[in-house]
């Protein structure tokens, strides 16, 4: 018997799109979109974060400016009501996400835990 498993992550992927956790971050994002201000301070916060994560993954010194500079980004944005809407929404759904993840993963666990 073959399985395609990918025809089952697509339907997942589908009722994924439909949960209220996807729901209140593509909500919190067209907020933020839709005032100029935010949508720049976010935009700005972004691109700190990517450029903190790219130096870290590469394994780059940050300076001591350039954190504080991080620090007050962040700082700026999440002081921003719609922004931190959105930031909280975002990690509503980064739980789903693992929780999703620890049920996919539930079968290699197990395969590992019959050699302890």
């Amino acid at each position: 018997m073959t399985v395609n498993i990918y025809d089952d992550v697509n339907k997942l992927e589908a009722i994924f799109r439909q949960t209220e956790e996807f729901s209140a971050v593509k909500e919190a994002l067209d907020t933020v979109a839709a005032d100029e201000e935010a949508m720049e301070m976010f935009k700005n916060f972004r691109e700190v974060q990517m450029n903190m994560q790219q130096k870290q993954m590469q394994d780059e010194e940050i300076s001591e400016e350039e954190l504080e500079h991080a620090q007050k980004v962040a700082q700026l944005a999440q002081g921003n009501e719609k922004i931190m809407t959105m930031l909280q929404a975002e990690m509503q759904l980064s739980g789903l996400l693992e929780e999703v993840n620890k049920i996919l993963m539930k079968p290699v666990q197990e395969l590992y835990e019959t050699f302890n």
